[in-house]
Order: C-alpha cells, then structure tokens, then sequence
C-alpha cells in the first residue's frame, strides 16, 4: 500500500517541535539522507515507517498523508527503554477504573497548571 506524504506538513511539524532535519534523523533512528529523501518527496516512506515519523513528530499518519486536517497525534508510542516514568505511568493508568482516570487526569491538570 502506497501512501502520499506532505513534504510541508512534515517540515511544518519538525520546525513545529524545533529541531533539526539531522536530529529528526537520529530520533526516528533513520540515516540523514534517509530522511532527506523523505522531506524532499524523491521517496515515500513505508507505513510502518510513516507511524514511526507522525509518533516523533508529535502528529498523526493522517495528517501527515492530508486525510485529515487535524495535527494533533491520535497514537501515543511509549518506550519502557526510553521513557521508564511515562511507560509506568500509563501501566498504572491503563489498570484502573474510570473515577480513578477522572481524579488522576484532574490532578495532573493541576499540578501542570499551577507554577512551580
């Protein structure tokens, strides 16, 4: 399955987040002109690989392919490996009920609101 990617709304997102074309490389583990060839549109990256740049990018696959117009990611991939807190956080969360959801989102909204 072949699928069109946006050269501009994958610039877009990258500048967006404020890195470079060389650091979107190393965090998508892709070689530079791997991703070059990406950014540029002289290559069309595999599904699986499109998943893999919309999760560093902070976006969808769907925005990225333009079947929606809505940035905003709809999959979140977290790496025990890479982010251990955030990975047990959502563990904790994944096995509780939906007051226990309801008090924990409340709180993080307040303690990420208020200034430390």
């Amino acid at each position: 399955m072949s699928v069109s990617l946006n050269i501009n709304r994958l610039k877009e997102c990258r500048e967006k987040i404020g890195i470079s074309k060389m650091e979107a490389a190393k965090r998508m583990q892709l070689s530079q002109p791997a991703y070059l060839r990406y950014e540029f549109g002289t290559r069309t990256p595999s599904l699986q690989t499109l998943s893999v740049i919309a999760n560093v990018l902070n976006t969808s696959v769907e925005y990225l392919t333009e079947q929606s117009d809505d940035p905003e990611p709809v999959i979140f991939t977290i790496s025990k490996a890479d982010n251990p807190e955030l990975f047990e956080l959502i563990s904790i969360c994944k096995d509780s009920n939906d007051t226990m959801l309801k008090r924990m989102m409340l709180y993080a909204k307040k303690i990420t609101s208020s200034k430390l």
